[in-house]
């Protein structure tokens, strides 16, 4: 199995590490700007299969060159790990993704302030293989195309303690808030603010480790079953 986690996040990266599982790393790049009126579980589903989609799309890009890497055999089972966190406010309804200014930051803080919300990761375990005509016909340019894929949706329950201006500050200002979805880790100084969750810790932190290592013997062992 070639696993490719296709995600910048090095907190996905460490808790992947974690697992004990041999891997690669690939960023991709999409908007993640949520479409209007568009409900969490929509926008987060719609996040990681666009992912999965972007990195596709860059590894046939790149695979003659990886064809004739000798360390990359990707006739070979292959899996792209894509995933996503958002905050969800007790409403249901507002998405809080990574803010984009100090002011987004205080105003996410504020409505999560002294009060509990969720954190939502969906992880999509997208197998993908070359195309049994390209790789029989050299006239053909080999294509990766997708055979199998399976998403999950993890869910926490986060409880803040009441914030300060001062404490919003001084966090804003510690440079940590700016690439996390609601604008906190609680891996990091925002351990500080949470006063009890009830599900996952990993899953706020970026990755449900147990549920992601559980999708992917999944997927895998289907592959398996269909290879037989």
């Amino acid at each position: 199995m070639n696993l490719i986690l296709a995600s910048g996040s090095p907190r996905r990266h460490e808790l992947l590490t974690r697992a004990q599982l041999d891997f690669t790393v690939m960023s991709v790049d999409i908007d993640e700007t949520p479409h209007v009126n568009e409900s969490p579980k929509d926008y987060i589903e719609r996040m990681v299969a666009s992912k999965a989609e972007a990195a596709l799309e860059q590894l046939n890009k790149e695979l003659n060159k990886k064809l004739n890497d000798s360390q990359t055999d990707l006739s070979a089972f292959l899996i792209i790990l894509t995933a996503d966190t958002i905050g969800v406010l007790a409403d249901g309804k507002t998405v809080l993704v990574k803010p984009d200014s100090r002011e987004d930051a205080y105003r996410m803080w504020q409505q999560m302030s002294d009060d509990t919300h969720q954190v939502w990761t969906a992880v999509q375990a997208t197998q993908v293989s070359l195309t049994a005509k390209a790789a029989n016909h050299p006239s053909h340019k080999p294509v990766l195309q997708i055979v199998n894929q399976q998403q999950i949706t993890e869910r926490t329950d986060v409880t803040f303690i009441p914030l300060t201006e001062e404490m919003m500050e001084n966090y804003w200002d510690s440079g940590e808030p700016a690439d996390k979805a609601g604008g906190y880790g609680i891996q990091g100084l925002g351990a500080a603010w949470v006063s009890r969750i009830n599900g996952s810790y990993t899953n706020v932190v970026g990755l449900p480790l147990a549920q992601t290592v559980a999708l992917i013997k999944n997927i895998t062992a289907i592959s398996a079953n269909d290879r037989a």
